[in-house]
């Protein structure tokens, strides 16, 4: 078993990233927000991973810490919610967003999610109100103590909208998410506008994301 890897990241291009350690080359997949808070290539990166065996295939995915894979661990435990929903879920909205949602009972925002139904929804809401309860996080956010977002890195438009077709989304509703942006911005930025904007409803542009 993986559990972890302390390596130079050598490729980061959504959803996957590549690291080197000791001269072998491991390809991982990762959430949004664990590739925000990656620095650039060349760079030492530690992170926690999950190993996926299956008949085909050994899929591994990487987490920034151990909480962001101890929750995909949870999801993935839910009947329906694959290894691939599980880090669309992850990269859709931050933890504190997914248990503010999980908290509220907010099935609304969770459809919003590429994947996610209402029945989805509805079962996330029931079988992960239950296993928040123990946690550290959970009882802040019931304190109203919120967490710092996770930095933003570098990159391009076209690599974003592939990125948020390897996410689930439609290549028509991601070229859709994405239009109207600053195509100056990083590929990390410009995703994380889109998926923001899809979270608010699609109403929503924030000044730094319109194009000029």
């Amino acid at each position: 078993m993986i559990g972890r890897l302390h390596g130079q990241l050598l490729e980061k291009k959504p959803p996957l990233i590549v690291i080197d350690v000791h001269g072998v080359g491991y390809e991982l997949e990762a959430s949004m927000n664990t590739l925000l808070a990656l620095p650039a290539p060349g760079e030492t990166v530690r992170l926690y991973t999950h190993l996926s065996v299956r008949e085909d295939a050994h899929l591994l995915y990487g987490f920034i810490d151990e909480t962001e894979r101890r929750l995909f661990r949870e999801l993935i435990r839910i009947s329906g919610v694959g290894p691939r929903l599980a880090l669309a879920i992850l990269s859709g909205m931050d933890r504190q967003q997914f248990m503010k949602s999980v908290m509220e009972d907010d099935t609304k925002t969770l459809t919003r999610l590429p994947g996610v139904g209402k029945k989805t929804a509805e079962r996330l809401i029931i079988e992960m109100r239950d296993r928040f309860k123990h946690w550290p996080e959970f009882e802040q956010m019931e304190q109203g103590v919120e967490e710092a977002e996770l930095p933003l890195e570098s990159d391009n438009h076209a690599d974003a909208e592939a990125a948020l077709i390897a996410l689930g989304y439609k290549p028509t509703e991601a070229a859709r998410m994405l239009s109207g942006l600053d195509t100056a911005q990083s590929t990390e930025a410009l995703i994380k506008a889109a998926l923001s904007d899809r979270l608010a409803g699609g109403d929503m542009r924030s000044s730094k994301g319109r194009a000029s």
